[in-house]
């Protein structure tokens, strides 16, 4: 359904130490860099046919994180999970939430983890048993 989600940021370096670390352990590799006509930076990390897009505001203005929006990635296990979730910790992440591990609910049992990146974004790293 989706063919990519952007994000902002206002320390476009920060995000990319964390996002090459976080999205490394989904496989993903280093961003395409671009620097726009009005001089704003964007990486786009490209993996499995999808894109996941962080850039510093095209208007100048401050970036600000969705409130209420989460952003989630898919794992292949729940090892997966917890590394996810490990990593964005170790690169200036926040763990937020419950802990990471299973949940049951209204769509059954998950693997879940939350964290905030460095500009607030909720990210979740999903995995669902088969």
């Amino acid at each position: 359904m989706f063919n990519h989600v952007m994000i902002g940021s206002n320390h476009i370096e920060q995000s990319k130490r964390f996002y090459d670390a976080v999205l490394g352990v989904l496989g993903a590799g280093e961003p395409m860099r671009n620097k726009g006509p009005s001089g704003h930076t964007r990486l786009f990390y490209r993996h499995e046919g999808s894109t996941f897009c962080v850039s510093e505001p095209i208007n100048g203005e401050q970036a600000t994180c969705a409130n209420g929006g989460t952003i989630g990635f898919k794992c292949t296990s729940p090892e997966q999970v917890e590394k996810f979730h490990d990593t964005a910790v170790e690169f200036g992440g926040q763990s937020i939430e419950d802990p990471p591990g299973l949940r049951e609910g209204a769509m059954g049992a998950l693997h879940l983890a939350y964290v905030r990146d460095p500009d607030g974004n909720k990210l979740c790293a999903l995995y669902r048993p088969k």
